[in-house]
């Protein structure tokens, strides 16, 4: 019997032992644990490990398919960061981080070549505004005058953060009508894809939006072209940033986005590829 008994003390004490021990292993031991990074393609080159893109966000659609094409092409991933233009020249100026920047605009480029941020550029598309309305146009909108009706919604892009929403502005400057529309102006949104989701929905009677950003997107609405002597169309431009590390991959990228096959994807989603003569 007291054999048993000191045969279960040594069991009990040998297996305390096996706990304490595997104990002090989980804490001295650091764990690895799962993180988030950017995927890199197994034929990535050597010293590239990926490109970073500024781009507005009225452009993700030929951009992702383009992103996809170039790291077929060149085996090197390309990561987007899409917002409103003057959001992302905000973001890098302050990180002064990153590859390339595509603005919606060329003024946007212009102030990043002042601020020294960009050293190489080439222009891919041209943004056409146009008045968005929800399908069916119920507040029965033909024109920029109508924007100016009484009980008449309408959203707009922010002027601050958008190119969307600093061109309305001008346009509504350029007619003479940017009270009258600014008091019926419900909400004014960061980027054109929140501009789309408002009219599509029916909260606004009328946007003033990209047209490309409408074009082919199965959205529920329907588009009223804003004369040329009234509208100003614009250039959208992409460039290279002088703080980029993979500068010769940076200038590839800006190369294809604006070669054949780039203007070609960027057609397909509704742009007019830049150059044309209808709009110089």
């Amino acid at each position: 019997m007291e054999r048993k008994k000191i045969l279960g003390i040594i069991a009990i004490v040998a297996i305390a032992t096996a706990v304490m021990f595997a104990g002090c292993i989980n804490e001295e031991t650091p764990v690895s644990t799962p993180t988030q990074t950017a995927t890199v393609s197994p034929t990535t080159p050597t010293g590239t490990s990926s490109l970073m893109v500024y781009s507005g966000a009225g452009m993700r659609k030929p951009m992702d398919e383009i992103g996809t094409l170039f790291e077929q092409k060149y085996g090197v991933p390309v990561n987007y960061n899409y917002a409103g233009s003057n959001t992302l020249l905000s973001q890098i100026e302050l990180t002064k981080k990153g590859d390339v920047y595509m603005p919606g605009a060329t003024m946007y480029i212009e102030t990043a070549k002042e601020k020294g941020f960009v050293d190489y550029e080439q222009n891919v598309a041209y943004h056409i505004p146009v008045i968005a309305v929800p399908e069916g146009n119920p507040a029965n909108i033909t024109c920029l005058d109508d924007l100016t009706k009484p009980g008449v919604k309408v959203v707009l892009g922010d002027p601050k953060a958008a190119a969307c929403g600093k061109i309305a502005k001008k346009i509504l400057e350029k007619n003479g009508i940017t009270d009258a529309v600014d008091a019926n102006t419900i909400a004014r949104a960061a980027t054109v894809n929140e501009l789309v989701v408002y009219t599509c929905m029916g909260t606004a009677d009328a946007s003033i939006i990209w047209q490309a950003s409408l074009i082919g997107t199965g959205n529920e609405t329907d588009i009223i072209e804003i004369p040329r002597e009234q509208n100003l169309i614009k250039v959208i431009p992409i460039g290279t940033l002088t703080f980029s590390e993979n500068k010769d991959y940076a200038k590839k990228f800006v190369d294809f986005v604006t070669s054949d096959e780039g203007k070609a994807i960027y057609e397909k989603h509704g742009f007019t590829a830049y150059p044309n003569e209808k709009y110089e």
